[in-house]
């Protein structure tokens, strides 16, 4: 059994911000051809990057060295209906273990909102949804394994290497190579959602409220304006509904929003009122959609986007946003495109995790890129990351930041006991690469 390498290909993520050349790109089918690859960068002393979906906003996945695809290892191992656990192969898609599950009459318990993602890559940069009571999806990961650079598959969970386990739930993808990851599931379960208008007043005045309605609350600023639409979704055993109407203005809506994003390129001073016409044309009526929870938690990312999410202490949340709300007032030429996203996410005990012991609350900003073109973000990136900063956050690791080693020193508490169990892994540095070198050196 020989793995076989493929020169001359081009990754790019998703959103097409990111792009590299690995020498060399594998596509393993089982453990032995990965051992085989990681064999093989020893022997040249080349760098590996693995990568699953390639969602990820940054650079985290791009290598020039061997970069190995997951995604021929993609099984469902064992499903263990007493403990409602699964243990999967670590490039499986969530969209695919999602149907899995459901026909075991399992779930998980909060996904996010991509699912073209794999399991090793979703827990590896600390993907999270929202929920107060519910943590990044990390935390319902009991037990996986990797592979280190040595070529030793390492077993971890929070009775067998708790340390590296606390390490390889938020990995980064510099430990080594995930092979499996267990989660711990839930019993099927339906949602209801339910959106309705509101402003941006009244949410924060009621923060506390509103957290306590809703398991699973949420809410989108439209920059520019004071228009706010609270999204709530709750367990339910009413039978499921389809918005079908709504979701289909809601898409003819989108392609408008892209061609009008497009000519304020050229008018930036238009995206305010863009912001303030896209509330009115959608978001002003009270809508309610009940299905399967993972048909609730996954919709598609539509339009190509730059995006940046902090998560911040939960306390600061008021403050954070009204800052930024008052720089965008101050600064009428700073365009902020719509929406901003505000969620909600339990403490954990993770040492690389956003959320390492406070309870966090996340802002996500986003820049569409209609057909693909660039539009400046640069005033708005960095005044941002200014307040995110002054209040305390963290950025999300999969996304795009300046912080460095000196910043996340400060940020993480657990920083140099993750550090320290990377340098003993992989003390080649054999899974770096130059987005990770920004973190650790």
């Amino acid at each position: 059994m020989t793995v076989h390498g493929q020169k001359g290909f081009k990754f790019q993520n998703w959103a097409k911000t990111y792009g590299c050349y690995p020498e060399m790109y594998f596509q393993p089918t089982c453990v032995e051809e990965v051992r085989q690859v990681l064999d093989l960068a020893r022997q040249q002393n080349k760098r590996v990057k693995a990568v699953g979906g390639g969602h990820s906003p940054s650079d985290i996945a791009c290598t020039d060295g061997f970069m190995i695809h997951m995604g021929k290892m993609n099984r469902i191992l064992k499903v263990d209906k007493e403990k409602r656990q699964v243990t999967v192969e670590a490039g499986i898609l969530l969209m695919d273990l999602n149907v899995e599950l459901s026909k075991h009459g399992l779930a998980l318990s909060n996904l996010g909102a991509v699912a073209d993602v794999t399991a090793a890559g979703v827990i590896g940069t600390g993907t999270h949804n929202t929920g107060i009571k519910h943590g990044i999806l990390a935390t319902q990961v009991v037990a996986l394994s990797l592979l280190t650079a040595g070529g030793t598959i390492m077993e971890c969970s929070e009775t067998n290497n708790e340390d590296l386990f606390k390490a390889s739930q938020v990995h980064l993808g510099c430990l080594g190579i995930i092979l499996t990851v267990t989660f711990q599931c839930v019993p099927k379960y339906h949602l209801q959602e339910i959106s309705f208008p509101s402003t941006f007043k009244e949410v924060l005045d009621n923060l506390d409220s509103h957290l306590k309605k809703s398991e699973y609350f949420r809410f989108l600023w439209f920059p520019h304006s004071e228009n706010v639409t609270v999204i709530y979704q709750d367990h339910t055993n009413k039978p499921p509904i389809s918005a079908a109407n709504w979701f289909w203005d809601y898409a003819i809506g989108f392609y408008l929003l892209e061609f009008l994003l497009w000519i304020s390129t050229f008018l930036p001073r238009l995206v305010h009122w863009i912001n303030r016409f896209f509330f009115w044309l959608l978001f002003t009526s009270k809508v309610e959609n009940r299905d399967l929870s993972y048909k609730i938690f996954n919709f598609e990312c539509r339009f190509k986007q730059y995006v940046q999410d902090w998560a911040i202490p939960i306390e600061k949340t008021v403050e954070a946003l009204t800052e930024l709300k008052t720089l965008l007032e101050n600064n009428p030429h700073v365009v902020a495109h719509f929406p901003v996203e505000i969620r909600f996410v339990k403490g954990d005990n993770i040492l690389l995790s956003p959320c390492f012991q406070r309870d966090s609350c996340y802002v996500n900003i986003i820049i569409y890129r209609p057909y693909g073109k660039e539009v400046p973000r640069l005033d708005y990136w960095l005044g941002y990351e200014r307040i995110m900063k002054k209040v305390g956050g963290r950025p999300h690791w999969a996304k795009a930041h300046t912080c460095t080693r000196k910043d996340f020193e400060k940020m993480y508490p657990g920083f140099q006991k993750f550090c320290a169990i990377r340098e003993k892994l992989d003390p080649t540095g054999m899974f770096l690469n130059a987005c990770l070198e920004k973190v650790f050196y």
